[in-house]
C-alpha cells in the first residue's frame, strides 16, 4: 500500500511517501538493525525531536527512520514506542518471586500475564541446580498506582493462583537499565565500560499539577500514526499547553533525573510473525555482597555491556541475602553466561 503524508512543520510542506507494507520489518534486516542499535535504548532523557536524533545517530535518513519504526510497530516486531521514567511517585512498583505449585504455575503465569493489569515482564525461570530459592519459578514486575498497597495487591495475587509465599524485592538503586538487544548482539564477552557503572537511587518525587499534566502525556505509548516529526506538538495540545512550556517542563523533569530514554521495545518473548527471534535466553543473575559494599558491587557488576538490567534489590533469606541482580539476553547459552 502507498501511504502518503502530510505533515506541516516551520512553515514547510514535506511530503513523506511510505511503502509501509512493502518495508522489511525484521529486527535483523540492515537497515532496521541501524537504526534499532540507537532506538532501543541510546537516546538519553528527554529530547525534542526523538527521531531526528535516531537518524542523525544511526546515520540513516529521518524520513526512513520513521517509516522503519512505523512498518516495525504496525507489524509487531516493535512492542511498543514510549518515553521512559526513571523514578516517580506515579506508581510503587518491585521485582515479585513467586513460590507456586508445579500443578498451578502454567495457570498462574497466564492469569497474571492477560489479566492483572498491574503486573509486567511474567516469566519462568529454572535453574541448571537446585540452590537457594530456585523453588521461585515464577516472577514478576508488580506496580500499583499511589496510595494503593502494593503487598495487599500480592497477597490478593498469592490467593487468585494458588502462591505459597511471595517475595517482594523493591529496587534501592539502578546500575543499569537499557535493552539493546540488537547492539548486544555483536558485543564480546568480558566487554566493559573503563569506569564503574554510576548508581541511580531509587526516588520519591513530588510534581506540581503541570508536571503531572506534561508526565502523563510524555509516559504515554506511541501509535504508528504518532511517528513524526515534531512528535510531542500533539502531546503538548493534550496537555493544554503550548509546545514551548512542554518543552520547558519535560526539560526540567529531565533535568531532576526523572525521565529516562526515548526507546523502541522489541517483541523479545515470542518470534516475530516471519518466525525470528530476537532473543532466546534471558539470564538473572544474583549476588551477595556484605553490607555497605552494594554501591561498589553494583558499579562493577553493571559496568559490563551484556546486561540489561542491574539492580540493588534486598532478596532477603529466602535467597540467602542476595543483594544485587542483574539480567542478560542472548540467543546462545554459553556465549551469555560468559558474558
Amino acid at each position: 500500500m502507498l501511504n502518503v503524508e502530510r505533515n506541516r512543520s516551520g512553515g514547510q510542506v514535506h511530503l513523506f511517501v511510505r511503502l509501509i507494507h512493502m518495508l522489511p520489518v525484521e529486527h535483523n534486516d540492515p537497515i532496521n538493525a541501524k537504526i534499532l542499535a540507537i532506538s532501543e535504548d541510546k537516546i538519553e532523557g528527554f529530547v525534542r525531536e526523538p527521531f531526528a536524533e535516531i537518524a542523525r545517530r544511526s546515520d540513516v535518513d529521518v524520513d526512513v527512520v520513521m517509516a522503519r519504526i512505523t512498518a516495525m510497530l504496525r507489524a509487531g516486531t516493535i512492542r511498543r514506542v514510549r518515553q521512559t521514567l526513571l523514578a516517580t511517585n506515579l506508581a510503587d512498583g518491585a521485582l515479585v518471586a513467586w513460590k507456586v505449585p508445579p500443578d498451578k504455575i502454567d495457570n498462574a503465569f497466564d492469569w497474571m500475564f492477560q489479566r492483572d493489569p498491574f503486573s509486567g515482564h511474567v516469566v519462568l525461570r529454572s535453574t541448571d541446580a537446585v540452590t537457594a530459592g530456585s523453588d521461585y519459578k515464577l516472577w514478576t514486575t508488580l506496580k500499583v498506582p499511589h496510595g494503593f498497597s502494593l503487598r495487599q495487591h500480592a497477597e490478593l495475587l498469592a490467593k487468585k493462583v494458588g502462591a505459597e509465599h511471595f517475595r517482594i524485592m523493591p529496587a534501592k538503586g539502578i546500575f543499569t537499565l537499557g535493552v539493546g538487544h540488537v547492539r548486544r548482539k555483536t558485543i564480546e564477552p568480558g566487554s566493559k565500560a573503563s569506569e564503574p557503572a554510576r548508581m541511580i537511587p531509587v526516588q520519591i518525587v513530588d510534581l506540581s499539577e503541570l508536571e503531572w499534566k506534561v508526565l502523563l502525556a510524555l509516559k504515554r505509548e506511541f501509535r504508528s500514526d504518532e511517528i513524526q516529526a515534531t512528535p510531542w506538538a500533539a502531546r503538548a495540545n493534550e496537555a493544554g499547553i503550548s509546545l514551548e512550556e512542554f518543552y520547558r517542563v519535560a526539560e526540567e523533569l529531565n533535568a531532576r533525573k526523572i525521565i529516562g530514554r526515548f526507546s523502541t521495545f522489541l517483541e523479545h518473548v515470542k518470534p516475530s510473525a516471519g518466525g525470528v527471534r530476537v532473543t532466546r535466553f534471558n539470564a538473572l543473575f544474583h549476588w551477595a555482597v556484605p553490607p555497605d559494599r552494594e554501591i561498589e558491587a553494583g558499579g562493577e557488576v553493571g559496568r559490563h555491556h551484556i546486561l540489561t538490567h542491574c539492580y540493588w534489590r534486598e532478596a532477603g533469606p529466602e535467597f540467602k541475602n542476595v543483594n544485587i541482580m542483574a539480567v542478560a539476553h542472548g540467543t546462545d547459552k554459553q556465549l551469555l553466561l560468559c558474558g
